[in-house]
């Protein structure tokens, strides 16, 4: 059986994903008619999490819809952060997937590919070095953040020529949208910059990528960003009374001792996760109503948010099971996205290669 007919088999007796209407709510996308291909992608670190959900992948959900799609699964990217524990990504990159397919990503629509598996990236990443200055390249806002939050002693240089890999990530399939989180955007700006120089100094061969801005998910702790290393989230495959806990351990507002004093529902955590995974709408609207006369507890007001997001996570436990329990379709998956993306590469190598005048000892055939 081929992979396109086994893969479509099992797409189609799969448990359904999460409805539209519940990764549209708050979703501010307008897909603009000049968007041909997007790539965006996942360090595999472990599972993902709702913070990945509202930041990234329900965007991902809404483009695979209207346009080309490829999803990175951007394993070279840990070891700018992390030499040890390597033997661990294989576990994780399955883990990741199963996470993409359990939220309704389709790879019919979207190419899933391991950033190893087309190493003509990282030929690409080097010819675009030499259009960044080393002060450019440290000035990238993210770059002191990530040595201060992983308490790094001195950023490596792999971590300092992150941003470059990436952009090389996205002009290698010449991505002309990348849906971001707020902390990631300054990585675009700096690749619409090195595809403006290039195509200045040789010849017009990469767009300029949008990057529509998804929301940083506040964590459950109340910090500004949900995060695995925080430890403050929760993930996609939490089962339901793992959900309860950490619900029931959220941060609220502190000033409300008892719950007749009312409270504020703005930038109040629990809240925020009312509005993106309570699709009971007149009920979110009511408990914000009764919580700022003080009206209501806070055990009430987690109790019906732990219910509205294991109802949210549900079909997506389901699939997980699902794919989980077919281990050889997912490295299919993996397989046959990465030979999809290297083609790609292979392309725009030869590309930029005749561009830049660097076709020399290069008879087809050779070597």
């Amino acid at each position: 059986m081929s992979i396109e007919t086994s893969l479509k088999t099992a797409l189609e007796e799969a448990p359904v994903p999460p409805a539209p209407s519940l990764w549209q709510m708050n979703l501010d996308l307008q897909v603009k008619p000049t968007w041909r291909r997007m790539l965006t992608g996942d360090r595999p670190t472990g599972p993902l999490h709702l913070g990945h959900y509202v930041g990234s992948l329900r965007y991902r959900l809404a483009l695979q819809e209207h346009i080309e799609c490829f999803v990175i699964i951007a394993d070279l990217h840990v070891l700018t952060t992390r030499t040890e524990r390597l033997d661990e990504l294989e576990a994780n990159v399955r883990e990741v997937v199963l996470d993409y397919l359990a939220v309704g990503i389709d790879p019919r629509k979207t190419t899933i590919y391991l950033q190893s598996l087309v190493p003509e990236v990282l030929e690409i990443m080097w010819l675009f070095m030499s259009l960044v200055s080393v002060p450019r390249a440290q000035r990238i806002p993210t770059l002191k953040q990530a040595v201060r939050d992983l308490q790094l002693e001195s950023a490596s240089v792999a971590l300092l020529s992150y941003p470059i890999l990436q952009a090389a990530d996205i002009l290698m399939v010449k991505g002309d949208v990348v849906p971001v989180s707020k902390d990631n955007a300054s990585h675009i700006e700096l690749t619409r910059e090195i595809a403006r120089r290039f195509n200045r100094l040789y010849r017009p061969i990469f767009p300029e990528p949008d990057s529509p801005i998804g929301p940083l998910l506040v964590g459950l702790d109340g910090q500004k960003k949900a995060s695995k290393s925080l430890g403050n989230v929760i993930l996609l495959c939490d089962d339901a009374e793992t959900v309860r806990r950490k619900v029931r351990s959220m941060f609220t507002d502190p000033r409300r001792i008892r719950a007749d004093i009312p409270g504020r529902t703005r930038g109040n955590p629990v809240f925020i996760y009312h509005d993106f995974f309570n699709d009971d709408r007149a009920e979110v609207e009511d408990l914000k109503h009764r919580y700022r006369r003080g009206k209501v507890g806070d055990v009430e007001v987690k109790e019906k948010l732990a219910r509205a997001i294991n109802r949210f996570l549900d079909p997506i436990r389901e699939r997980r099971a699902y794919f989980a329990s077919r281990p050889k379709l997912i490295e299919e998956i993996v397989y046959e996205g990465s030979r999809r993306a290297r083609a790609e590469a292979r392309k725009t190598l030869q590309e930029m290669r005749e561009a830049m005048g660097l076709t020399h000892f290069r008879q087809e055939g050779t070597l």
